[in-house]
């Protein structure tokens, strides 16, 4: 069934063109076999009914156009006094319900009222020239009006009797009909426009799913980006260090140089576990392993640990109660502190020191880390993804960053983090990542 509907839908001309064939070939049948009226009345008929019906074959490309040439061919067909219903007549609720279905109502309306008019007056005129009531021609009077009654040349009927009960009960029927025509043309215009919305909404939709689909890739993106500069830059700081000073002792002192390799062997396998934990939620379903906490506050005295053994001494202080906080909270305290130190280790300089304070307040914690290294004259990699991801982080949770040259010298970070940030804040780091077994 739907193959035989895409062959309509291809083919309207044709599926037009057959009822018009037909109304056409009724018409000029019943005309040529009709003997009212003479045969120069017949050839006036004949183009004016050729006009009603063929337009038909165009009628859903120009609706109002076909509608018009319809309407002038039934206006001039008056003039013809060749008041008899024929199968043109058949074509004018066609060509309503067409202009009801294709166009709006400030076209469909005044059609629909000038093809109920139209209708009346063909019916006015049917019922003047053949109402059985009237005077018979051989009493019309005058010889002059006898010959016009008995050629039916007069415009108006020889009686002035008028059946108005008749006139009524047809004009009521005459509306249904055209009413009939326009409403099912209105709800066939009606029903497309409502399935053109549904599709424009169908496809509004479909943008923004697309649209929100690339805005959460973008997210995740730039989240992976940020934790692999974190994890990487650390660790791999780390191993620098540690490689420089297995070098400079591997002749002097070998136990130490076997030491610095045995802590570049655990950093590594370090940020190879942290870089497993983060991208194991690219992974599929099906290959997903044990779940594992991320690194939090509780982390951070072994963070510290391995930053003390790269040679960069680093002190911690804890002030006001301790209290427990958001996976997501605690992931960003570990990240900040985490690239405070490895900033430090990079661009510090020798000698440096760096301290960590924690000071926790009733509503936020306000975290600080303060080294004593060269500062504002430390040179830049040109990068800066560091700072770009600590501000993000703390902007997640609503807090404040603060990033500079301290007043004594050196560098500092102050991160202020409240407890009851954003609702949404805990769900923008995951609780818990795969590891690969």
């Amino acid at each position: 069934m739907s193959r035989v509907y895409a062959w309509i839908q291809r083919h309207p001309k044709l599926i037009d063109g057959i009822p018009a064939l037909i109304l056409l070939l009724i018409g000029i049948a019943a005309l040529a076999a009709s003997d009212v009226g003479s045969g120069v009345r017949k050839v006036l008929v004949a183009p004016l009914m050729v006009a009603a019906i063929v337009p038909l074959v165009f009628r859903r490309r120009w609706p109002r156009g076909t509608f018009a040439v319809a309407a002038v061919a039934a206006f001039l067909s008056f003039f013809t006094l060749a008041a008899a219903f024929n199968a043109a007549d058949l074509a004018y609720p066609i060509y309503l319900y067409t202009v009801a279905a294709y166009c709006q109502r400030r076209w469909s309306i005044p059609a629909m009222v000038l093809t109920y008019l139209g209708a009346l007056v063909q019916f006015g005129l049917l019922h003047m020239y053949n109402d059985p009531s009237s005077t018979p021609c051989d009493q019309a009077g005058a010889p002059p009006m006898q010959k016009a009654c008995y050629q039916q040349q007069a415009p108006f009927n020889a009686s002035d009797h008028f059946n108005w009960v008749t006139f009524l009960f047809v004009a009521v029927f005459i509306a249904g009909l055209v009413g009939l025509a326009w409403v099912a043309g209105d709800s066939m215009r009606y029903r497309r426009e409502y399935y053109v919305r549904l599709e424009d909404r169908a496809e509004r939709l479909e943008r923004e799913r697309d649209a929100q689909a690339q805005i959460a890739a973008a997210a995740e993106r730039a989240r992976i980006a940020r934790e692999l500069h974190d994890v990487v830059a650390h660790n791999v700081s780390v191993m620098v260090v540690q490689a420089d000073g297995a070098t400079y002792a591997m002749d002097q002192d070998p136990e130490a140089a076997r030491k610095a390799l045995m802590a570049i062997a655990q950093t590594g396998r370090t940020a190879l576990t942290e870089m497993r934990r983060m991208l194991g939620v690219l992974r599929s379903s099906d290959d997903v392993g044990t779940y594992v906490p991320q690194p939090g506050i509780e982390q951070l005295g072994d963070l510290l640990e391995q930053v003390r053994s790269t040679g960069l001494p680093v002190s911690l202080t804890v002030e006001g109660v301790p209290r427990e906080m958001p996976t997501g909270l605690a992931l960003a305290v570990y990240r900040i502190v985490q690239e405070s130190l490895t900033n430090t280790r990079k661009h510090g300089g020798p000698q440096v020191k760096a301290s960590v304070a924690m000071m926790y307040t009733d509503d936020c914690l306000v975290l600080r880390i303060v080294d004593n290294g060269r500062g504002d004259a430390a040179p830049g990699d040109g990068m800066g993804h560091g700072l770009v991801g600590m501000r993000e982080r703390v902007t997640v949770f609503g807090g404040t960053l603060v990033t500079g040259p301290h007043v004594s010298g050196g560098y500092a970070v102050e991160a202020i983090l409240p407890f009851a940030g954003p609702e949404s804040a805990d769900r923008s780091e995951p609780q818990a990542e795969s590891q690969e077994s």
